[in-house]
């Protein structure tokens, strides 16, 4: 099967299960998914695992299930090269058959000679075509003997060119281009006729791609026109770098698709986020959902520079996603985050739901990620042992502090309503009746009832913790002042 010009686009990600889905990755798997979906075509998945000793069914399963976490899943059934060698095979002997290739016997062992000889000559090496210009007679000599043999493309003189949907028209001569081995001497098909016919044979219409495959493009025209195939269009996306203007890589923190799904971050945010890595839709939205981006997506919006990974504003992106997310929504993994809690130290006890649900619906507007809950939320659950240093010297410091902690907790303890309007009423007269600005209570109370001096408002914080908790809280802090013996963090 071969492709035929095909008026409904067909689009591909092509990954290699060597290890795990980075965001690059995912940018371009989605790019991909959008273009399909902007178009009304196809969207497909090709797993490259012709590679035997990395490519592992680990890996390939580590892919599949992070594209369907992000909800970006293949419309046809997965391709796997490795299943496909024949083709490839078949491929070169079409490509002997139409004098577009020959058989080059030069040994591994040659081949290293002649590029070190150019090496200290300071030239650039290049094959220099010798088993081209054998005879008839002499090639079949040597396949008579069993000589090993690799086979190589004949590049043409001629100037190949291609139009590049982000980069524009590019041009390559074609004595910049070695003749390049197609087949190896073990029989193996290299990756770029593998490449070239699976795309062909999945009637893949457009190539969105990353840069670092610029220099692959004219060699695989060369091989689709050589093979009598269409043409697809290519769009080459700049590779993604760190905020140190290097390439994204493992020094920049998590780049795991697995990674920050386990740090809980939405799937819609990440899908936002990378969505607006190096594209634009033309105007200055930050949040779009899903459909938004399939509406607006064209590869005229990809910028031809490289974006830059922040990971800073993917976390204050997924923290807009959590203010809007129900609890119901996030409760199964909020469990799991707990678990973790307590292995790492960070909490004590497994919480209850009621506590949990508090917790969520006061603090989902200040984290960044579900696990932050249970790490800047850590005070709904337990006591807290240290108090904020210097929350310590600026509000604990007065010597009626410890006086007016008790005098409180003692006034808590004795109201039969403990709720927002109450503690705030009464907090408010109390101020009055001290003659004193309302933060000079407020302050205090927040640093001994949270260990923090920051957090959602005091007076709905003291109502889902409860009185008895407050008001243990209140006293407990007012002895450790006292007594010299707060702890500071």
């Amino acid at each position: 099967m071969s492709n035929t010009k095909n008026t409904q686009v067909r689009v591909r990600f092509a990954p290699s299960p060597t290890g795990d889905l980075h965001v690059g990755g995912v940018r371009t798997a989605l790019f991909n998914w959008l273009y399909a979906r902007s178009k009304g075509g196809k969207f497909l998945l090709r797993i490259e695992d012709t590679d035997v000793k990395r490519s592992t069914k680990e890996a390939i399963q580590v892919i599949l299930d992070g594209l369907e976490w992000l909800g970006i899943q293949s419309d046809e059934e997965i391709v796997y090269q490795s299943q496909r060698i024949d083709r490839h095979q078949d491929a070169v002997k079409k490509l002997l058959a139409n004098n577009s290739a020959y058989r080059c016997f030069c040994s591994p062992e040659e081949i290293r000679t002649e590029r070190e000889a150019c090496e200290k000559a300071k030239v650039a090496y290049a094959y220099d075509r010798k088993c081209d210009r054998l005879s008839e007679e002499e090639i079949q000599s040597r396949l008579d003997s069993d000589q090993p043999f690799t086979v190589r493309l004949r590049i043409p003189e001629e100037v190949i060119t291609y139009n590049d949907g982000v980069h524009g028209d590019i041009s390559v001569a074609g004595k910049e281009i070695d003749d390049f081995i197609l087949l190896r001497s073990n029989g193996t098909p290299v990756y770029m006729i593998a490449v070239v016919v699976d795309d062909a044979d999945m009637g893949v219409t457009h190539i969105i791609r990353g840069d670092d495959h610029v220099s692959n493009t004219p060699k695989q025209v060369l091989l689709y026109r050589a093979l009598g195939y269409d043409v697809p269009d290519f769009s080459h996306v700049p590779l993604i770098l760190g905020t140190d203007k290097k390439r994204l890589s493992k020094r920049h923190g998590a780049t795991s698709i697995t990674a920050y799904q386990d740090m809980g971050l939405s799937s819609e945010a990440i899908i936002n986020y990378l969505g607006l890595l190096g594209w634009s839709p033309g105007d200055e939205r930050e949040k779009m959902s899903p459909q938004e981006l399939i509406d607006a997506f064209n590869t005229s919006g990809i910028n031809s520079k490289s974006a830059v990974f922040d990971e800073k504003k993917l976390l204050w992106l997924n923290g807009y996603y959590i203010s809007e997310t129900d609890y119901s929504d996030v409760a199964d993994q909020l469990k799991v985050f707990a678990e973790q809690a307590i292995e790492k130290g960070i909490l004590k006890s497994i919480p209850s739901e009621e506590l949990t649900v508090k917790a969520w619906n006061l603090l989902k507007n200040r984290i960044h990620i579900l696990s932050d809950l249970f790490v800047w939320g850590r005070y709904f659950f337990q006591n807290p042992e240290e108090y904020d240093k210097k929350g310590v010297k600026k509000h604990f410091k007065a010597e009626d502090v410890p006086e007016r902690l008790n005098s409180i907790s003692d006034d808590f303890a004795a109201l039969d309503v403990f709720d927002f309007d109450t503690i705030e009423n009464y907090l408010r007269e109390k101020a009055e009746s001290l003659d004193v600005n309302a933060a000079k209570l407020i302050h205090p109370i927040r640093l001994s009832v949270s260990g923090t001096t920051g957090g959602p408002g005091l007076f709905e914080m003291l109502e889902a913790l409860g009185r008895d908790v407050v008001v243990s809280r209140l006293r407990t802090a007012a002895k450790a002042i006292q007594d010299e013996t707060i702890k500071t963090t």
